[in-house]
């Protein structure tokens, strides 16, 4: 009888064991620790169903979205992750507009080429007139584009 009883105490042993799995709530705060201990992954936010972790959220790269991943798939009792998480793209360069009194010197000079042209200069807006002939006008606003005015308001007769 005492041969029977101890292999019955390790059946039992063994099938806690095996009912014994991280909870959800559980492995989600671990997945919420694990992320919040790295800065790159601010913005992060993981939700856990059935031991599928979901990430979602924003970070800055590529690289904090993989890394962001790697750290929740490192959590115990996490059986797989989801990654909805979105980069956010940089801000976009400023537009530099050139100021108006080095604009009107440098349209000055362009203009020079280009007989019967006047141009003037207010708040970053080129504005040309007078005459020009067809075949230099594409090279000239090229030219006045490169100046990096905020506008240019052509005003032009073409002859």
């Amino acid at each position: 009888m005492r041969m029977l009883a101890f292999p019955t105490f390790i059946l039992f042993v063994s099938i806690a064991a095996c009912n014994s799995k991280t909870s959800d709530a559980d492995v989600k705060t671990s997945v919420d620790n694990a992320i919040a201990a790295n800065s790159n992954l601010s913005g992060t936010y993981a939700d856990v169903k059935d031991g599928v972790v979901t990430l979602s959220g924003q970070v800055k790269d590529e690289t904090a979205k993989s890394s962001a991943e790697t750290t929740a798939r490192g959590v115990k009792g996490v059986k797989s992750v989801t990654n909805n998480l979105t980069v956010v793209p940089p801000p976009a360069a400023p537009v530099v507009i050139t100021a108006d009194d080095p604009l009107k010197a440098s349209v000055d000079n362009t203009i020079r080429a280009y007989s019967g042209v006047a141009a003037t200069v207010k708040d970053g807006v080129i504005t040309l007139t007078g005459q020009i002939k067809k075949a230099d006008l594409q090279k000239l606003m090229m030219e006045l584009n490169t100046l990096r005015p905020k506008k240019i308001e052509n005003q032009l007769t073409i002859n």
